[in-house]
């Protein structure tokens, strides 16, 4: 059995949005296309609490883009983005999300950020994924959304690391590429065994 895992196509991910990543509105209609090709569709969800600790307001004379040490390692400083029932963190309203089996919210605890759909950024704790999809006999994943350099990369790793069969199609991914993070991204995936379309 295929999964699709459409991964953060939400409105502060896309043009005008807090954390914009060029043409993420471009993938929206090819995704759509795509859904009736699987047999599960599972779609992810970035639910940040107002006052996120991977939120560079809430870090005092660090800027967005910087990087702090976490207790889990290093962390990106987002701009405040996806929190949780605002409009920006709406799923893109032209994405068909009744053609969604399940949804995944990920980055709810206020204290860890979670940019893979399998687990928390703390590579331990886990979002349930892994056991929706084998609870399902799902063992082929094609990952699609925002940001190929991040939530993309870090979820294609996680799931190839748990043993599923993983490809991305990069057509349908964009991202955001701060300092060389697209280029470190494809590596790790290919690294970890992910295949692309």
């Amino acid at each position: 059995m295929q999964a699709l895992i459409v991964i953060d196509v939400q409105n502060d991910f896309c043009p005008g949005g807090a954390l914009a990543v060029t043409g993420g509105d471009e993938i929206v209609a090819g995704i759509n296309d795509k859904m009736g090709r699987f047999d599960a569709v599972i779609l992810t969800q970035d639910w940040h609490p107002a006052g996120h600790s991977s939120f560079a307001s809430v870090h005092d004379g660090h800027d967005r883009y910087s990087v702090i040490d976490m207790a889990y390692g290093p962390q990106v400083l987002w701009p405040d983005h996806c929190i949780q029932g605002s409009e920006g963190a709406r799923f893109h309203p032209l994405l068909n999300t009744d053609r969604a089996d399940a949804i995944v919210r990920k980055g709810y605890n206020p204290q860890i950020d979670s940019y893979s759909a399998f687990f928390e950024n703390d590579h331990k704790t886990p979002t349930g994924l892994d056991g929706l999809l084998r609870s399902r006999g799902i063992k082929l994943l094609t990952l699609v959304g925002l940001a190929t350099d991040f939530c993309v990369n870090f979820s294609a790793v996680d799931a190839a690391q748990q043993g599923f069969d993983v490809t991305v199609d990069l057509d349908l991914c964009r991202a955001i590429d701060i300092d060389g993070s697209l280029d470190a991204a494809r590596t790790a995936m290919q690294g970890a065994g992910v295949t692309f379309a």
